[in-house]
């Protein structure tokens, strides 16, 4: 129903920055909640950043907070991260998804399409 595809990892330097992207077909993008995961090797997957239907609210973990930007354009159908001041540890695959309702938006479970990944790669 939702097919979600991200965009715009790669490697850098610490400190520095990236921005994600998130291009969505199928269902209108604007009826879903949308989040950011990540998981680094060997770890469970983490909450990094959601946005609600309208973009109004966000949330992010505190790991990333002040740090990355979620937003949304709903007229092109993208979600994006922007990753400012990036250090070793936010090395990680990068998930965007689609959420089943604007409730529980930092648990994965609350999800219910997701994309492909997107390889970020941060080195001191």
């Amino acid at each position: 129903q939702v097919q979600l595809v991200e965009s715009g990892g790669g490697l850098v330097q610490a400190g520095g920055s990236l921005r994600l992207s998130c291009a969505s077909s199928g269902r209108t993008f604007s009826s879903y909640p949308m989040g950011w995961f990540r998981q680094a090797p060997g770890k469970e997957r983490e909450f990094v950043a959601a946005i609600t239907w309208s973009g109004g609210r966000t949330f992010y973990a505190d790991s990333v907070k002040g740090r990355f930007t979620i937003s949304r354009d709903n007229a092109k159908n993208t979600v994006y991260l922007q990753m400012n001041s990036l250090k070793p540890e936010d090395t990680a695959v990068y998930y965007c998804a689609a959420a089943r309702s604007p409730n529980g938006l930092t648990s994965g479970t609350s999800y219910g399409a997701w994309g492909q990944g997107t390889q970020v790669i941060v080195s001191s």
